[in-house]
């Protein structure tokens, strides 16, 4: 069962990366969305339940380990076209504030860098739910979306549609569905 008592949430947690998924989704060829992942990434949250705006989040994630289904389009974005991940192996979110609004959801933001550039990025939260698994770890849950403007990280490589538009769209929408273990 669930506890929901938040003061009891209190405490350092790392994200459990098998039971996480950091995705997002691109519309491409202004037709259809492509969604993808990254399969490497790691993570922790400071909780504080009765204070959720003390609450914090560090996510990094390895940008070689992108995953679209197609072994072609993930080479094509590590390359220099897009991700360089020679150059820039890692993206990384550090959250600067957090916000409690009302019920379960919530609200994180931070600065999430891409290519050494760092912008600003909001998470719209929602809390899942905690509970203690049968291995004995104490859970916690959360589900994530936000909208980014790749341009705004020098993501910018594009191709013209015979048809009119862009190959891929500026916007991309990304996905958290996290789940996080307390520390000992």
């Amino acid at each position: 069962m669930a506890n929901t008592d938040l003061t009891a949430l209190t405490g350092d947690y790392t994200i459990d990366t098998a039971h996480s998924t950091i995705g997002f989704t691109v519309r491409h060829a202004m037709v259809t969305n492509v969604k993808g992942k990254f399969d490497e990434f790691s993570g922790s949250l400071h909780l504080d339940g009765g204070d959720p705006s003390a609450s914090t989040a560090s996510i990094d994630v390895k940008m070689d380990s992108i995953d679209t289904g197609s072994e072609d389009r993930d080479g094509h974005l590590k390359s220099a076209d897009f991700f360089k991940i020679e150059e820039f192996p890692t993206m990384t979110f550090r959250s600067t504030k957090a916000e409690a609004l009302g019920d379960e959801d919530y609200r994180i933001t931070g600065d999430l860098t891409i290519l050494g550039t760092t912008k600003p990025l909001t998470i719209d939260l929602e809390f899942n739910g905690a509970a203690k698994d049968p291995f004995g770890n104490e859970r916690v849950g959360f589900e994530g979306k936000a909208e980014i403007k790749r341009s705004e990280w020098g993501l910018t490589w594009n191709a013209a549609l015979e048809t009119g538009g862009v190959l891929i769209s500026d916007k991309i929408k990304l996905t958290f569905d996290i789940s996080a273990i307390k520390n000992a």
